[in-house]
């Protein structure tokens, strides 16, 4: 344990105040957090003051090193490929990862990824993963390892051993409102990435309403902080700033996200989930020293030769899920008892109100208010309008409904169905459309 002893009170106050912490200040706080020498409720104070008051350059530094100082680390050495994990700071609609790590594996890269539950309005990965009927993610590091070893990839939930310090506070943080801090969040990214072993990190960083990071520029401040983290501990690490002004797929929610990422990987789907997993997937090759359209003609291929698609089965039955799932998904997957379509008034959509999507999903069970919460991976919804896009008077979009509510019971379609209404505009102008990708961080330096 740090030798820091600094009465709590004191240490918060200074924090409250606008005050920095030393690294033996905030190492003593997580030892004694971690010991249970220091309660929830000082903990959540400690970071509320952090989120209002900013933790410096610094202090993120020293929480990324103290939370992986606080556990296991896992040691992919002599693995027969590169070996590459790639993070997404969280968004709404956003399963990247169910294609861009498939994607990866079949161009010979070893995926290793530690992944995390819902938290706040976004989605967890794990959740996702575990919506697949069997599908188990709490693989030891060992079985991590050694599945990267036999199918080139495995997607789990970060281990008691593995940052427990981060593992800890990320539950407190979603019930206490303390998410949005560029420091805890990069603390908590890089840790988890570079105790996972990986010598290869690829960022995608959030922008817009259902971001972290609601503005471009503070979402390129997250990036380059978590690319200087990981490239001080001799990662190399690459960002890319993306769109979360709409929602990224075509599904909020569970096992509908799993479906709409497996239909991207069937070459179909989402065109601005399928363009940013590219992008991500070719910006990895790229930190590899594979040219800019080489490694994005590369991984075209792969997906829509159908490589990547079978990777993913390759994982499924690996952590112990039903194959078929890659495809059939909707007769694999489970599915909600009510399903209602829904649509804004006719006219042009102006804007997605991401954020409070993303919301609606929770309200129907897809998420979490609390930490003990058992989400529903049937419930959610399947968004099939973007900016820009044409609603016809019959409520439809090229010929599908604007918004799909998949709910547990009808109470719960009517109050989503309501809150909707306030989160989907139209007009008869012409829509600003946002760029999908805002910035590329790390690259400039590469060979």
């Amino acid at each position: 344990m740090s030798g820091d002893a600094t009465p709590i009170p004191e240490l918060i106050g200074r924090k409250r105040d606008g005050g920095e912490l030393s690294g033996d200040e905030l190492r003593g706080l997580l030892d004694r957090y971690l010991a249970d020498l220091m309660d929830d409720a000082q903990m959540a104070a400690l970071l509320m003051a952090g989120v209002i008051r900013g933790f410096t350059r610094d202090e993120a530094i020293v929480l990324t090193e103290a939370f992986i100082a606080s556990g296991e680390r896992v040691d992919l050495a002599g693995l027969r490929g590169p070996t590459v994990d790639k993070h997404s700071t969280g968004g709404v609609g956003d399963t990247t990862t169910f294609v861009v790590a498939p994607l990866l594996a079949a161009a010979g890269c070893q995926v290793a990824k530690l992944s995390g539950r819902g938290l706040g309005h976004t989605g967890g990965t794990i959740d996702k993963l575990e919506a697949i009927p069997g599908v188990r993610t709490d693989l030891t590091i060992d079985e991590v390892r050694a599945q990267v070893e036999r199918v080139g990839l495995a997607v789990a939930s970060a281990t008691a051993d593995l940052v427990p310090a981060d593992k800890r506070l990320y539950a407190l943080r979603d019930v206490t409102a303390t998410v949005p801090s560029p420091a805890l969040i990069a603390a908590s990214v890089m840790s988890k990435k570079i105790a996972g072993g990986a010598s290869t990190i690829m960022l995608d960083v959030k922008a817009g309403d259902g971001a972290f990071s609601p503005r471009v520029e503070d979402a390129v401040a997250l990036a380059e902080l978590c690319v200087g983290i990981g490239t001080a501990h001799g990662r190399r690490t690459a960002a890319l700033v993306t769109d979360m002004s709409q929602p990224l797929g075509d599904a909020v929610g569970n096992a509908l996200e799993v479906a709409a990422a497996i239909e991207v990987l069937q070459g179909a789907g989402s065109m601005r989930l399928r363009d940013v997993s590219l992008a991500l997937a070719a910006g990895t090759l790229e930190l590899l020293g594979r040219g800019g359209d080489e490694a994005l003609e590369e991984v075209t291929a792969l997906l829509d030769g159908g490589a990547a698609l079978e990777r993913f089965g390759d994982l499924v039955v690996a952590q112990g899920g039903d194959r078929r799932v890659i495809e059939a998904p909707r007769d694999v997957l489970p599915v909600a008892p009510v399903i209602r379509d829904w649509a804004p008034a006719s006219g042009i959509v102006h804007a997605i109100a991401c954020r409070r999507i993303g919301e609606i999903a929770g309200m129907l069970g897809a998420g979490r208010q609390r930490a003990a919460d058992v989400i529903d991976p049937a419930v959610g919804l399947e968004i099939h309008v973007r900016v820009g896009d044409v609603v016809a008077a019959d409520g439809r979009c090229a010929g599908r409904p604007a918004v799909r509510i998949h709910a547990a019971d009808e109470a719960s379609a009517d109050h989503a169905a309501e809150a909707l209404a306030q989160a989907v505009v139209t007009g008869s102008a012409a829509a600003d459309i946002v760029p999908l990708v805002h910035r590329r961080i790390g690259f400039d330096d590469l060979p």
